[in-house]
């Protein structure tokens, strides 16, 4: 009975309109879970791994992704709706030298007629890993280099990633002569059916470990904590993540280390706040340095300060724009712009002389001094009557 093909998206655990590194982050940790390596003899593993490769086959790769999201499967197999069901079916006309594993799955299955040679002995990708950093305000605005501290699967010193004790070597297995795979062929009414399964004597490595190494236990890998450097780019925002290639845990078989993703956290500034990459901020002025007019010190993350002169009768909350005084642009040319909002400060605890003079300044004002206010109250009355 033909299988039910599920969408690719669900096969990796995704939502339709993943970016590609969504894609192949989902692919490497469930390729790594599923790997037969790992399942010697798991039929349903072996099943899940096949599926999880066939559907990264095709979001991994821009035109058949495109033509799936708009058609589903009839636009990425031509045999799809034809009465052939199952993952068995797709199309052949796919290269799969790109997608390494794929090529070893369909071989399998098919003896060994699409892709490359097919080898349970495959190379794994390393574990990712995740770490986290934390900025200042100008650290995240202006980048710098950090060191964190991580730990990792690496080779093991003792063996050097044989899994052998000192003095021995992994021997090539005997019952699968070093494939890591048994073969039987099969004669049925359409032909010779090839098929594969993981080989129990090697556990589908093509190696014998008669003396396992006492460090790692035969693995052949051990956890080492580790300091890295990583670069922080100028522009770079809270939430944000830094992947630094390379530098996770050591891949298998010569498959190649996964990454170190790093979630970037940064701290606040007590004169600027921060929106993408333009800054904002407040500077309070005197009521008289409004009515008259003044120059005023202007704060630049930079460190330094501009001048600035604002005009007889400034308005508060007036905001005044400096372009190109805001954050770099990550990983781009050219900066975003600093809002400055002028806040007139009314003051508070004034002596009764104080008061008087104030009094006897406004009784000089006429209306023509406020014309805000005059303009509202003539509004109020004219709705009144």
């Amino acid at each position: 009975m033909a299988e039910t093909k599920r969408d690719y998206y669900e096969v990796l655990g995704l939502s339709k309109g993943a970016s590609d590194d969504e894609i192949k982050r989902a692919y490497r940790k469930l390729a790594k879970q599923y790997h037969p390596d790992l399942h010697p003899g798991d039929k349903a593993a072996e099943k899940k791994f096949k599926e999880v490769n066939e559907a990264y086959a095709v979001l991994s790769d821009s035109d058949k992704k495109a033509k799936y999201d708009q058609f589903g499967f009839a636009g990425v197999d031509p045999n799809f709706g034809g009465g052939a069901g199952g993952y068995g079916t797709y199309s052949t006309n796919i290269d799969f030298g790109d997608f390494g594993d794929i090529g070893d799955i369909f071989g399998s299955f098919f003896g060994g007629g699409i892709g490359r040679r097919s080898s349970r002995s495959s190379a794994v990708p390393g574990e990712d890993i995740s770490a986290q950093v934390n900025l200042t305000f100008k650290e995240a605005v202006f980048g710098c280099q950090k060191k964190i501290r991580i730990r990792r699967s690496e080779d093991c010193p003792d063996c050097k990633g044989s899994g052998a004790a000192a003095g021995s070597e992994p021997q090539t297995c005997r019952t699968c002569s070093g494939t890591g795979v048994v073969r039987q062929v099969s004669r049925t009414v359409f032909g010779n059916m090839q098929t594969e399964r993981t080989c129990s004597a090697c556990g589908g490595t093509g190696k014998v470990i008669s003396d396992p190494c006492k460090s790692c236990g035969g693995s052949g890998q051990v956890r080492r904590e580790r300091v890295i450097t990583v670069t922080v780019p100028a522009g770079i925002a809270n939430g944000q993540t830094i992947v630094v290639r390379g530098e996770g845990g050591k891949g298998l078989k010569g498959g190649p280390n996964g990454d170190v993703r790093v979630g970037v956290y940064v701290g606040t500034d007590p004169i600027f706040t921060r929106r993408d990459a333009d800054l904002y901020c407040e500077i309070p002025i005197t009521v008289t340095q409004a009515i008259l007019g003044c120059e005023i010190d202007v704060p630049l993350i930079d460190g330094e300060s501009m001048k600035h002169k604002l005009a007889e009768g400034t308005q508060s909350h007036t905001v005044i724009n400096f372009k190109g005084k805001g954050v770099p642009y990550l990983n781009s040319k050219g900066r975003g712009n600093m809002y400055v909002t002028i806040v007139v400060e009314t003051p508070r605890n004034l002596t009764g002389k104080q008061k008087e003079l104030v009094r006897k300044l406004d009784s000089e004002m006429s209306g023509k001094s406020y014309e805000r206010s005059k303009s509202f109250w003539d509004k109020v009355k004219s709705r009144l009557s």
